[in-house]
């Protein structure tokens, strides 16, 4: 072990070294010089931060072949000028670590597990392959107890931990799978979906650098908290440049969190809502009922149903988005108002010169800027929303497929100042209306709303030609320099006009909408509306995913019943399945419990097997009051150095999360990082799904079933999230799903 980290740490030295050697030549120099020294410095600083990523835990196994050659496992690859020191997990040569069974021992004899604290080895734990096979001095050294379940009794920590030294083989498979097309991935509670999600991101940034690292991955996940939840992950196998998102998230400058009651969410969510958008732009893009009378100071211009009819047919043709067909629309009535002030002025037929020279006096009065601005105005998708959301007559006119219940849930009042107004369901809905709005030009913004056609398409012109010499010249050093296979030249380029400097990938996706990752991976992904698929897909037009989730863990009114409903759209069946079968966080005895209620969900569901039992029996508790109760039961459940949730009904969450903070110290209600943090937090059901805990008691079981749009799902998520004890605590009677619970005496 010591070699190893003599050999990581002069990795370190070398590369600082060359860091610093790159820094000093300081900022001058030919902008050739500029470009290669913040080409080298990106790689030499994102090579540190892999080295530093993989401190603890570097070397976690052994393969000792049949040829008696051994071969170390760990999170890096390490080799000296004279050996191969240690190979990375995500390589081909380390899957019989992964894989190999007694029956397809794949040339290994044993599979050594190494438990380590901070440089220290403190615990060995052997896998037999092959007896026969083993060197005598071999067999002298066995050693017991399967690192597995040595993972799964240790305390939680607060956040997930990476499981590179305790893979299995199903999942294995699942993270080698193929770079191309859509994976979905099916499993129970515990069976390990989020963790191969992530390490499957790690394997084929490995494995496909080269195409991923340009575009980058995103990985969705269902909440803030959760995304605290397994932040480290990554980092710790060496990955540090993977954007983790909500769907809350995904529309730039906006970090929604603030969710709907599900009635209003579920109308957001419906795909009904696409056809919703599009009929509130085209309702913007108004066609008078009588003509417009425009006055100008010596004489007055009309534009009537028929010429804006012309001039809106003529937009439509160009199959542009609204603010950008707002162009030729301006164009065509501009052209219909010279004329007409041609002939009113009494100039007869003039020269197209001279039409030219009246079209941009027109541009500049106010009269003439007032009606084409009522007619087809620039709009923002928050502009486009918010007069939609406050407006009975738009919704009534946008929104005819939807019922007059439906309508009046979409209805709100204006934004004030101090309030977060935007709801997590409003995103999708942002984003569909960013799509057919499109950008507004910022030409446009920055210099004059009525700045003429032919000199913006100018100047967009040569500002193209400009971009597209400095991307070439990018692209000529990098190669030159030799490292064009690990640099962005695009970035570059970008970085050297000033106003992208030194952002990462996932920086600079985050900040744009239209960025098309090079992989994305969904995790919980039952939990997406067919609106928020739609906003999804588009950062996903090569389609290349891996969809992480349980149907029978939806909590959506109307959840998907199958990954089939979900994906035809957008790849008419053209994905493939892998399930996973085998529960590695619920002990038997409490997914017996979760098992009846499963049935509730679905009669033709099973739930996953659990790899282990406990002497720890689930329990139920009745209780006269809630608040003079639970934070006492809390107390006394308590788990030393582990964590325990309290989950219950979102009606209850304010006052039993008072209740336990005033009992408890330092117990915490509601989610984010503080929650992960804290020995005891009250978490409402959809806060905690994803999530685990050394301990879990769940609060009112009957309200769950009763106000939850799918109340037996979700019941079902609360009684999976625990790694060792459940209890349940109960005012009224227990549903019957719960009988395998032992009462206990108040």
């Amino acid at each position: 072990m010591s070699r190893l980290y003599d050999r990581l740490d002069a990795l370190r030295e070398h590369t600082q070294r060359q860091l610093d050697g790159v820094l000093a030549q300081g900022g001058k120099g030919t902008r050739q010089n500029v470009i290669e020294r913040d080409s080298f410095t990106e790689m030499y600083t994102q090579r540190l931060a892999r080295l530093w990523a993989v401190e603890n835990g570097l070397c976690f196994g052994r393969l000792d072949h049949a040829d008696h050659t051994s071969l170390y496992i760990g999170r890096i690859g390490l080799s000296d000028d004279e050996d191969r020191l240690m190979i990375d997990w995500r390589a081909p040569v380390a899957q019989p670590f992964y894989r190999a069974t007694p029956a397809s021992p794949m040339g290994v004899t044993r599979r050594r597990h190494l438990q380590t604290r901070a440089r220290r080895v403190v615990g060995v734990d052997d896998d037999l392959l092959d007896l026969d096979g083993l060197a005598d001095a071999d067999r002298a050294t066995l050693n017991g107890e399967a690192a597995l379940l040595a993972s799964l009794d240790a305390r939680r920590t607060g956040r997930m931990r990476d499981i590179v030294a305790t893979i299995q083989a199903e999942q294995d498979r699942v993270i080698r799978s193929d770079l191309s097309g859509v994976l979905v991935v099916q499993g129970g509670p515990g069976t390990g979906k989020t963790v191969v999600a992530l390490h499957r991101a790690a394997y084929l940034l490995y494995t496909h650098r080269d195409k991923l690292a340009r575009r980058g991955v995103l990985i969705l996940g269902p909440n803030l908290t959760f995304l605290r939840y397994i932040e480290q992950v990554l980092p710790s196998l060496g990955e540090t440049d993977v954007l983790l998102s909500t769907v809350g998230e995904l529309y730039p400058g906006l970090t929604a969190t603030a969710r709907d009651p599900a009635d209003v969410a579920a109308v957001k969510g419906d795909a009904r809502m696409a056809e919703v958008v599009a009929r509130a732009v085209r309702d913007r893009q108004r066609m008078p009922r009588k003509p417009i009378e425009i006055k100008l100071s010596d004489h007055t211009l009309t534009l009537d149903q028929r010429t804006c009819e012309a001039a809106r047919n003529k937009a439509a043709r160009s199959r542009r988005p609204h603010n950008q067909a707002r162009a030729p629309f301006v164009r065509h009535l501009l052209n219909a108002l010279a004329r007409q002030s041609a002939r009113r002025l009494g100039r007869g037929a003039i020269e197209e010169d001279e039409l030219a020279d009246i079209r941009e006096e027109l541009r500049t009065e106010p009269a003439v800027r007032t009606a084409l601005n009522r007619l087809w105005p620039y709009l923002t998708p928050q502009q486009l929303l918010i007069g939609l959301y406050t407006s009975a007559e738009r919704l009534d006119r946008a929104a005819a497929g939807l019922t007059s219940h439906e309508r009046s849930l979409l209805r709100r009042d204006p934004p004030r100042g101090g309030g977060e107004w935007w709801t997590e369901s409003d995103v999708p809905l942002l984003d569909e209306a960013a799509e057919l709005l499109g950008e507004i030009d910022e030409h446009v913004l920055r210099a004059s709303a009525w700045m003429a056609e032919e000199e913006r398409a100018a100047s967009q012109s040569a500002e193209r030609e400009e971009r597209e010499l400095e991307l070439k010249y990018a692209k000529e050093v990098l190669e030159m320099t030799g490292i064009a296979d690990v640099m962005d030249a695009e970035r570059f380029a970008a970085r050297h006009r000033g106003g992208d400097a030194y952002l990462t990938t996932a920086e600079r996706a985050a900040a744009d909408r239209t960025w098309s990752f090079g992989y994305v991976i969904v995790d919980e992904a039952q939990e997406l509306t067919p609106m928020a698929w739609r906003t999804l897909m588009r950062r996903a037009p090569a389609r290349a995913m891996t969809v992480v989730g349980d149907i029978a863990q939806t909590g959506l009114a109307a959840g998907p019943r199958s990954w089939d409903e979900v994906l035809r759209p957008y790849v008419q069946g053209r994905h493939r399945e892998e399930t996973l079968t085998v529960n590695y966080r619920t002990p038997g005895e409490l997914m017996a419990v979760a098992a009846d209620v499963l049935k509730l969900v679905d009669p033709a569901l099973t739930a996953p097997d659990s790899v282990r039992d406990t002497t720890e029996h689930p329990w139920s508790l009745r209780v006269t009051s809630l608040t003079e109760s639970v934070g006492e039961v809390v107390r006394a459940e308590m788990i030393e150095g582990g964590r325990l949730a309290v989950l219950v009904p979102a009606s209850l969450a304010g006052e039993v999360g008072a209740a336990v903070t005033a009992a408890v110290e330092g117990a915490v209600a509601g989610p984010g990082a503080a929650a992960l943090d804290s020995p005891a937090a009250v978490l409402a059901v959809a806060d905690a799904k994803g999530l685990e805990f050394d301990a879990v008691i769940v609060v009112e079981p009957a309200l769950i079933l009763e106000e939850s749009p799918r109340g037996p799902s979700d019941l079902y998520v609360a009684l999976t999230r625990a790694t060792q004890r459940l209890g349940v605590v109960h005012t009224g009677p227990l549903p019957a799903a719960l009988s395998r619970l032992s009462p206990r005496s108040p």
